[in-house]
């Protein structure tokens, strides 16, 4: 009978997580620019990245719990849809140019298209508030 081994504590597991979550988020900027990547993960991935990779949150951290769901919720959600819409081995492609990236860079690339497409739902929800409030 062989020993399992206990698993790694939760913190760790956590980690990883996360480490994989934003290796995906640069896999998927990768995959934008492929070639063979579909049309329809093209788009949800050029949505997910732009949102991923702003200095801006659609929710804002500091409102209480609201603020951590698109981190925790939305986000890893839309990033788990969209690799299962692209092709395994542009997926894995995509995934080894993420991890060099990442190795050589350390951080993620940063989008002033995401930070702008942020502040239009912002602002248009703003102009949404104000024409219901004034009128």
């Amino acid at each position: 009978m062989s020993a399992r081994l206990p698993a790694p504590p939760f913190s760790e597991r956590l980690r990883n997580w996360a480490g994989r979550l934003k290796r995906d988020g640069v896999t998927l900027w990768f995959a934008g620019r492929h070639p063979a990547t579909p049309w329809h993960a093209k788009a949800l991935g050029a949505f997910v990245v732009a949102y991923a990779l702003s200095p801006i949150d659609l929710i804002p951290d500091f409102i209480p719990v609201l603020g951590y769901v698109d981190d925790v919720l939305l986000l890893p959600g839309l990033i788990w849809l969209t690799i299962r819409l692209i092709p395994q081995a542009v997926l894995a492609e995509c995934r080894s140019k993420a991890d060099d990236w990442l190795r050589e860079r350390g951080a993620k690339p940063t989008s002033r298209w995401g930070a702008a497409l942020v502040v239009a739902a912002w602002a248009a929800a703003c102009l949404a508030a104000w024409r219901l409030w004034s009128g």
